[in-house]
């Protein structure tokens, strides 16, 4: 089973507090939705909403066309797989994953062929007589998510499901997560504050702060050309170079920089309604840049000393001081062969197609780590 989700102006408010202001989203049947954000940002409202387990003050959600305005949890085609599991630990796994039918009075021999089908799907068919206390924790986690694929809902909604599970644990059931949802075709609604979990696992992430949708879009897109600083900051390193934007001419706009006028594709514009004069900021992930030798199309800041690097197998991670804004610290990933050394002169380069300009600029201008 799969329903399209629709939230339309959707606010909630607790007191003098609003923890979702005016939010709509539309998300189609079958698709793998992650709502990513800090502590506090609405991710969890909004999934509470879509559950039934707190109504908006305004706005409404709708499941498969339908008002869910009226309709309580127990009757709402949703099921909520949370972080801590929730299994019964007196039941056999195979009860556990058969509850919700056993509630819906399905006869014992067709919900128990159900739930043995599902454990199958999640490999731990051949443990459907243990007790969850003789499982993993990511086992356990399996076998919450074959109970709540068991009743059959339109939409699965997961809240922080892996975050109690250890890193590689929790990348091993990324992938099996996001395969289950290809296959079963049920529409996910996932929250996290992770980030790399987030790329790793949607079709399109919702990036949340404040109450507010700041972005939406496929992973790739999200990282590469994020529409707000919020976006590009919360979804990885970023250099953040703060400008003015000039004249547009030719397809091309001029952004006059702390480190330098640069002139760049319209395209690189994240909001096309930006004026001439407005204050802009460049956002360059620290992967994107490299050696001036390299073949293509560049643009240059001068040049930079190194301050401190450490290698990291896959790349060499610098800290950079830029010449012309020497108050600005740059994060480069440099390739393994690079020779990178503190006290050493690098030239600034990069591709212009990798640079994104975006409205405003950041309270620092430091580069911002992933919260």
């Amino acid at each position: 089973m799969t329903a399209p989700v629709s939230i339309r102006n959707a606010t909630k408010i607790f007191g003098d507090f609003t923890a979702l202001n005016d939010v709509s989203l539309e998300i189609e049947a079958g698709e793998f939705i992650v709502l990513l954000g800090p502590s506090g940002c609405g991710k969890t409202t909004l999934l509470s909403l879509l559950g039934g387990f707190l109504s908006p003050s305004s706005g409404t959600v709708e499941i498969n066309g339908q008002d869910m305005g009226h309709v309580p949890p127990s009757k709402r085609p949703t099921t909520t797989m949370f972080q801590d599991y929730a299994l019964f630990p007196h039941m056999s796994l195979r009860d556990n994953v058969a509850f919700g039918l056993k509630m819906r009075k399905i006869g014992k021999a067709e919900r128990h062929t159900k739930a043995e089908d599902l454990l199958d799907m999640v490999g731990l068919k051949s443990s459907a007589d243990k007790k969850p206390h003789e499982l993993s924790g990511g086992q356990r986690q399996r076998v919450a998510l074959a109970r709540a694929l068991a009743v059959e809902p339109d939409v699965l909604l997961l809240d922080e499901p892996l975050g109690a599970l250890d890193l590689k644990l929790r990348r091993q059931m990324q992938d099996e997560l996001k395969a289950i949802q290809k296959r079963v075709g049920t529409t996910f609604v996932h929250v996290t504050h992770d980030q790399e979990e987030a790329m790793a696992i949607a079709d399109r992430i919702v990036v949340m702060n404040a109450g507010n949708i700041e972005d939406v879009g496929r992973p790739e897109d999200i990282y590469m050309r994020p529409k707000t600083l919020f976006s590009a900051s919360f979804m990885g390193e970023v250099n953040f170079i703060p400008g003015t934007l000039g004249k547009r001419h030719d397809g091309m706009v001029d952004v006059d920089t702390v480190l330098g006028p640069v002139s760049l594709a319209e395209t690189a514009l994240r909001d096309e309604n930006l004026t001439k004069g407005t204050k802009v900021t460049l956002a360059i992930r620290p992967e994107h840049f490299r050696a001036s030798t390299g073949t293509g199309p560049r643009i240059t800041f001068g040049k930079a000393k190194v301050t401190d690097g450490s290698f990291f197998g896959t790349h060499h991670r610098a800290h950079l001081e830029p010449v012309d804004a020497p108050d600005i610290v740059l994060t480069a990933h440099m390739p393994q062969s690079a020779v990178i050394e503190a006290g050493a002169w690098i030239d600034l380069t990069i591709d212009p197609a990798s640079v994104v300009v975006l409205a405003g600029h950041p309270d620092t201008t430091r580069t911002e780590d992933a919260a």
